[in-house]
């Protein structure tokens, strides 16, 4: 057999660079086509070793897997006689070629169908009853399985964040986090043992692999029963949700779904790309694609030439139709021609029925189903947005060229089209929202630059107007809002329309369904590329002896009765086969449920409890706890406070206060005197995350507990503050002194019974009480003079000291050890009554 189709010749042409691609066993150096994406070689190098050619046998393109695979069918042609040596290696540079050119890719082969059931058997529905299940129970395992990991490995991570004793992170009634991972793991199913063990530190190690879906089972109907709505046409709708089954109502198309099949895949798009005759060029592809097909097979059977890119290949003719079964005549006919010549090589097919010309194939189908196919090819799902890899290896986003060129063709603007597909990525002009409305609302021009910014990344408006685009500060004072409360433009007023019309304005509208300036001729296709992708199909259905069994996508919620007739609507319609199945649902969560805090301390299993006796109904009152993310509360730009000025074992510390309007804390400053420039940082930023502690929420009694009675030097006698006389470190006397002045926690004060110092001798009598004037508590600055000079503060309500009883010996005079008035003479000797010092006077009677 010759093959002169000049794909070798061509394919050197095609520009070819080494790149990197990472593999479950490393990072490979593959040398491909230049134009080919990430992932399409990735689907070239999974089939390579799936072949049998995991390890790289030459440097030659996709590591030599391509050629070894054609060398192998050209030596079983070479030892059958289908080929001499000339021919073999011309063989194995054409197959090459065309596949280096994206002509074609090999397909899984196998059967379509795990087996056949005829609905009027009487046991056809336990059949397609137990064949649901099995597909239910494989998905529905695959999610609990993910779930269930997912759970323990939440176990793990509660035990893991926890600080403090082993004994008290892992025990559920002391660690509030892992009593809520320890619940939703036993709701997902875990075993209290499984759980154990994950608190003991046991992550899953479950390598779950990607859920392959099951070989459907094919339904051999009567078309006139279905057609009528039969009981038959309801059970096959139960069966056909999730795509497990395909009706079909010929006993010949039943049977070529579950023949062994022998599949390859064609790309009409990239044939109609090359530079020569389209016939001749897909004639000359058909024949080495029949033949290779052939080849990996001892045994004659049915084969299959899919027919993919139809609409890429036709988009922009006028009649796609007739073009379609145009070219699937071409291939038809040009497939059964080599068949026959392969039958008088290798010898005919038994189940041909024509005994007069015999070919080699039963069967010669021109559709393939197979996803990984069409990534070797670079093919993806037929809409108006086309996702592509760029030079650099960024992901982008078009519009799908072969509505572009429909669209060009017919005279329409295809920068338009973009527009309406894409959005503007601008508010400049919007419908509702526009930049004067936000002004209007208190958007400043710093706000409308951080929005126009993010309107080219983000995908809808709430990203956008919400924090780290916004500044929560604005968000709060400048709107009045708090981030998190909300939808920012709900919680401003904005209508949802004037929303939606914005948002489409901005990010699109998704496709081209309602687009105005679409030209008539295209607007159908534009409207649903995808249905006109399946009026193709069917259209070249008749050209091939098995049916298109692609999938017919229906609602996510359709039921069976809706189900049922669809078949029946299929089945009036003359279709051969039909195969439905519901589609994705949409992404996040579809449903809003009630929160039930089921979490329980302890994780055994809770004891039966006896239904106590039903009484009248009571009223009740219901308190409902509601949760919302805990957001920042920050300081005034003014704000008020104190400063401290103390000495800790002789080591002077500042300490800086700031409040909030209501005088609740929120911030301090640490100043240390004569320190280290590492231990002054140091301790700054400690002030500066018990500051962000204390404007996210953090109790100051949590961090008051949490240091006092620190032990580090410098430690010992305080002086400086009235309060608190010793301490135990810094960071003692510091929420010391914060707790006794903003929690009225006066047992932490020590100024004369607890001082922690052996050697404090007290401070001696209070002095009398005096008017102290205002000014020393109120910031004249702060308050920016609206606090008068004249203000004083007495002290009503408080009983007088007992006076002194008058010295009866000499009037006592000043100790020069602490200062005090307190030196008098006894006897012979000057005694201090306050410290007890006993100095020699110079000058003074001795005695």
């Amino acid at each position: 057999m010759r093959f002169q189709s000049g794909f070798a010749a061509r394919a050197e042409r095609v520009a070819m660079e080494t790149r990197a691609i990472e593999r479950p066993s490393g990072v490979q150096q593959v040398l491909a086509p230049a134009g080919w994406s990430d992932v399409r070689i990735e689907a070239w190098l999974d089939w390579v070793e799936a072949e049998g050619f995991a390890t790289p046998l030459s440097g030659d393109w996709l590591n030599g897997g391509v050629d070894a695979w054609a060398e192998r069918l050209a030596e079983t042609g070479l030892t059958e006689g289908v080929f001499d040596r000339a021919e073999a290696a011309a063989f194995v540079e054409e197959l090459s070629g065309a596949f280096r050119l994206g002509l074609a890719a090999p397909a899984a082969s196998g059967p379509a169908a795990v087996g056949v059931v005829d609905l009027n058997d009487p046991g056809a529905a336990a059949r397609l009853k137990a064949h649901a299940g099995r597909r239910a129970a494989a998905r529905l395992g695959a999610q609990a399985a993910d779930a269930l990991a997912e759970a323990l490995a939440g176990v793990a991570d509660a035990v893991d964040r926890c600080e403090g004793p082993r004994g008290d992170c892992g025990d559920p009634s002391r660690n509030p986090a892992l009593g809520r991972a320890a619940a939703l793991a036993r709701r997902c199913g875990a075993s209290d043992a499984d759980i154990l063990r994950a608190i003991d530190g046991e992550r899953p190690a479950m390598a779950l692999e990607p859920m392959v879906e099951g070989a459907p089972l094919v339904a051999l109907a009567d078309r006139t029963q279905i057609a009528a709505g039969a009981p038959e046409a309801l059970l096959a709708g139960e069966a056909a949700l999730d795509g497990g089954l395909i009706v079909a109502f010929d006993p010949r198309d039943a049977e070529t779904a579950t023949a062994q099949t022998a599949r390859a895949l064609i790309d009409l798009g990239a044939v109609l790309a090359l530079d020569g005759d389209m016939a001749t060029d897909l004639a000359d592809l058909t024949r080495l694609l029949t033949v290779a097909l052939d080849l990996q097979s001892s045994q004659p059977g049915p084969i299959a030439l899919g027919l993919d890119g139809l609409l890429d290949a036709l988009a922009a003719s006028d009649d796609r139709m007739d073009q379609a079964q145009t070219l699937a005549g071409l291939v038809a006919a040009t497939a059964g021609q080599t068949s026959a010549e392969l039958a008088s090589l290798r010898g005919p097919c038994l189940d041909w029925e024509d005994p007069e010309t015999p070919r080699r194939h039963s069967a010669i189908g021109l559709f393939v189903e197979d996803a990984e196919a069409r990534l070797r090819l670079g093919l993806g799902r037929v809409a108006a947005i086309d996702v592509f890899q760029t030079a650099d290896g960024e992901i982008g986003r078009r519009l799908h060229p072969a509505l572009a060129s429909a669209i060009s063709a017919a005279g329409g603007d295809v920068e338009a089209a973009e527009r309406w597909t894409f959005g503007r990525r601008t508010l400049v002009e919007a419908p509702g929202i526009d930049h004067t409305a936000l002004r209007a609302l208190g958007f400043t021009d710093i706000e409308l630059a951080a929005i126009e910014t993010a309107l080219g990344w983000a995908e809808d408006f709430d990203t956008v107007f919400a924090a780290p685009v916004l500044d929560p500060g604005f968000i709060r004072d400048v709107l009045g809002v708090e981030d998190g409360d909300g939808l920012l433009l709900t919680l401003l007023g904005v209508s949802e329309e004037a929303e939606t019309a914005a948002a489409r304005w901005v990010f699109g509208h998704g496709d081209l369904r309602d687009w105005p300036e679409a030209p008539a001729s295209v607007a159908a296709l534009l409207a649903d590329p995808a249905a006109a992708a399946a009026d193709l199909r069917r259209a070249v259905e008749s050209f091939s002896d098995m049916p298109d069994i692609a999938i017919e996508p229906m609602d996510w919620r359709t039921t069976s009765t809706q189900a049922a007739r669809l078949l029946s609507q299929g089945a009036l319609d003359g279709r051969r086969v039909l195969r439905l199945s519901r589609a994705a649902p949409p992404a996040g969560p579809l449903l809003s449920l009630p929160s039930l805090d089921t979490a329980r301390p302890e994780l055994g299993r809770p004891e039966p409890v006896r239904e106590a006796p039903r009484s009248a109904p009571t009223e009740r009152v219901v308190e409902r706890v509601v949760e919302r993310e805990r957001a920042r509360r920050k300081l005034p730009d003014r704000r008020k406070g104190y400063i401290q000025k103390a000495a800790v074992g002789g080591h002077k510390v500042y300490i800086h206060t700031g409040e909030y309007e209501d005088g609740e804390l929120g911030e301090i400053f640490i100043d240390m005197h004569k320190e280290g420039a590492a231990f002054r940082s140091l301790m700054n930023n400690f002030a500066i995350a018990i500051s962000i502690g204390l404007q996210y929420g953090v109790p100051l009694d949590e961090f008051v507990d949490a240091f006092v009675f620190t032990r580090f030097e410098p430690a010992g006698r305080v002086t400086g503050n009235d309060s608190i006389k010793s301490a135990t470190s810094i960071l003692d006397y510091i929420f010391r002194e914060l707790g006794v002045s903003y929690l009225d926690r006066h047992e932490l004060a020590n100024a004369e019974t607890e001082a922690q110092n052996p050697d404090d001798l007290g401070d001696g009598k209070p002095d009398a009480h005096t008017a102290v004037p205002a000014a020393r508590f109120i910031s004249k600055g702060f308050a920016r003079g609206s606090a008068p000079d004249n203000l004083v503060v007495l002290p009503f309500g408080k009983k007088g000291e007992p006076e002194a009883r008058a010295a009866t010996n000499s009037e006592a005079v000043a100790c020069p050890a602490c200062g005090d008035f307190s030196l008098q003479q006894r006897g012979a000797a000057w005694v201090c009554d306050t410290c007890g010092a006993a100095p020699a006077l110079q000058g003074g009677d001795q005695g």
